[in-house]
This record gives structure tokens, C-alpha cells and sequence, in this order.
């Protein structure tokens, strides 16, 4: 129940953050700089594979350490480490491959990977204590 407690919590903040942050993102960077790469219509089962696998790592490797050893600062921290590897994985294979990929490009979204996957993975700590604390999980 632990598990699908925080997958449920990581994937509602998951789902919130990244729209907010692709939303005003996809025009003021991804947009200008990939421009023609980019599709007009996204292809949903890719991204709906992502977002449904990703905070399962999450949950696996932040969430339910930290709730086991009841700490905050170990769902930030390693929130925060995953999603700086995912994301840096993605973005400086792209940088080295592709023509239009930038530095400032890898840099933001590293750093928002990192940022992101850390407040998600404190987000469903955060759930997951107060389900522990009323008695359901």
C-alpha cells in the first residue's frame, strides 16, 4: 500500500509540475531552440510510457527509503540525484548528437530534472507521512 500510495502522490506532482514547466518552457525555450525538430502533435504513448514509469524509479529509489528512515532530506536528496542522472542522461546525449542541442538547453533542464524530481519525490514523502500518520497505510 506504501508503494502505491507514493506512486499515486509522485504521479499527481509529477503530472502538475512538468505541465507548468512545459508549458511556459515549450515557447520560451524548446520551441525557439529546436524549432523544426520539434513535432506539431505529440506523440502520446511515448510520453504517457514516461510519465507512468518515471515515479516508479522515483518512489523505488527516494520515497521509500526516506520513509523508511523517516527523512525529509533523503527524499530531497535522492529525489534530486535521480532525476539529475535521468536528465542528464537525456540532455548531454542529445547535446553531443544534435546540431541544434545547446548548452543552455542541457544546462536548464538538467537542473530542472534535478529540482523536479527532487520536490516530486518530497511531495509523495510528504503524502505518504501524513497516510501514515492518519492510520491508512
Amino acid at each position: 500500500m506504501q508503494f502505491l500510495s507514493a506512486y499515486a502522490a509522485a504521479l499527481i506532482v509529477f503530472g502538475i509540475l512538468d505541465a507548468v514547466w512545459l508549458s511556459i518552457m515549450g515557447r520560451l525555450l524548446y520551441r525557439p531552440t529546436l524549432g523544426s525538430l520539434m513535432l506539431d502533435n505529440l506523440r502520446w504513448a511515448p510520453a504517457l510510457v514516461f510519465y507512468f514509469l518515471f515515479p516508479v524509479g522515483v518512489v523505488h529509489f527516494a520515497v521509500l527509503p526516506a520513509f523508511a528512515a523517516g527523512s525529509l532530506q533523503t527524499a530531497l536528496v535522492n529525489g534530486g540525484f535521480l532525476g539529475l542522472l535521468a536528465y542528464a542522461t537525456y540532455d548531454l546525449t542529445n547535446y553531443a548528437t544534435l546540431r541544434v542541442w545547446t548548452l543552455t538547453l542541457t544546462l536548464v533542464d538538467v537542473v530542472y530534472g534535478a529540482a523536479a524530481t527532487a520536490i516530486v519525490a518530497g511531495g509523495a514523502y510528504g503524502a505518504l507521512r501524513v497516510l501514515a500518520s492518519a492510520g491508512w497505510i
